[in-house]
């Protein structure tokens, strides 16, 4: 069964670290090209990301997608994803599909053309802020818990405008419900879990579940231990409860997963690396149908990307 897993940290480690192998740096990195060829991993998002060091540059966002070309789609495996058409051929060529995704608009200063310029880069998702504020809106964790800026309105309408799919992952919850009323498209959380299962301020409260089932997003359930289950050791078993409680909201068709891996420090045991994103199918397995398997770990997203990326025809004359 192949998997789509819509987040992954690799370019910040690579951007950081530029001789780290992506083949097979499997001490360094989680996500590996080994690793997702050993799990059957069908469709990856990276996230463009940019550590604190990096202050917010533009110019190393570039520098980032430039990698994801010379290290990641120079793989024969990988094909990168930008349109429909893209994602059918590497499902057609049992190729891998890479997407693009940015975490966090701080880098573009509030100037809608480099926001287009990634655009025509292939970045098809735009997570707005990262946990704190920027010039766009505040993050779930800005004590002032405001929404978004005029100028962050703007950029909801321009990523409408572009066909760019919104992220709420990481966004206070202010910001989220003005994001409800001011998108004309459905929107995601590409790495959030259920607060009524585990309470923390980057899970989704029924509500906002409610919203991106209604509005046709997807939630992408992450392996983030805190964010899975409130007591140390997270464990494997804990994922079914917000897939549940998700499901109990009518959500079962609007259920995925967002890793986190290379983003994140502590793992959950049995589920370290994308290497053992299987364990995790065969743990689906013993609860639910196939056909419900098959929706969470990949069918999905699919269909949710089918349904948002741009047509080919969009980047002819």
């Amino acid at each position: 069964m192949k998997i789509f897993d819509a987040h992954c940290d690799v370019l910040s480690k690579l951007l950081e670290d530029p001789e780290l192998d992506f083949r097979q740096e499997k001490d360094r990195l989680d996500v590996t090209l080994d690793r997702m060829l050993e799990s059957n991993i069908g469709f990856q998002n990276f996230a463009l990301y940019l550590p604190a060091k990096f202050s917010g540059n533009y110019r190393h966002i570039l520098e980032s997608i430039d990698l994801f070309h010379e290290r990641i789609l120079s793989n024969r495996q990988i094909r990168g994803i930008r349109t429909k058409n893209d994602l059918k051929l590497a499902q057609r060529e049992g190729l891998i599909g890479a997407l693009l995704s940015l975490e966090g608009v701080d880098a573009l200063q509030g100037n809608l053309t480099y926001l287009r310029i990634l655009f025509y880069l292939g970045v098809r998702n735009v997570g707005i802020t990262w946990n704190y504020a920027n010039w766009a809106a505040d993050g779930v964790l800005e004590p002032r818990k405001g929404g978004f800026t005029s100028q962050g309105l703007k950029l909801i309408r321009e990523c409408n405008r572009l066909g760019m799919i919104l992220d709420v992952s990481h966004l206070s919850e202010t910001a989220f419900w003005e994001l409800t009323s001011q998108s004309e498209k459905p929107f995601i959380a590409s790495h959030s879990n259920a607060s009524h299962v585990c309470p923390r301020l980057r899970n989704l409260n029924d509500a906002q579940i409610a919203s991106i089932i209604q509005t046709g997003g997807v939630i992408g359930i992450t392996f983030v231990p805190s964010f899975v289950h409130a007591e140390e050791p997270a464990e494997m078993d804990h994922i079914l409860f917000h897939i549940d409680h998700i499901c109990s909201l009518g959500g079962s068709r609007h259920i995925g997963f967002g890793s986190d891996f290379d983003g994140i420090k502590e793992k959950i045991a049995g589920l370290e690396h994308a290497g053992k994103y299987d364990r995790l199918v065969d743990l689906l397995q013993k609860h639910y149908s196939e056909q419900d398997v098959e929706r969470f770990i990949y069918k999905n997203w699919f269909d949710f990307y089918m349904d948002h990326l741009p047509e080919d025809n969009q980047f002819t004359d």
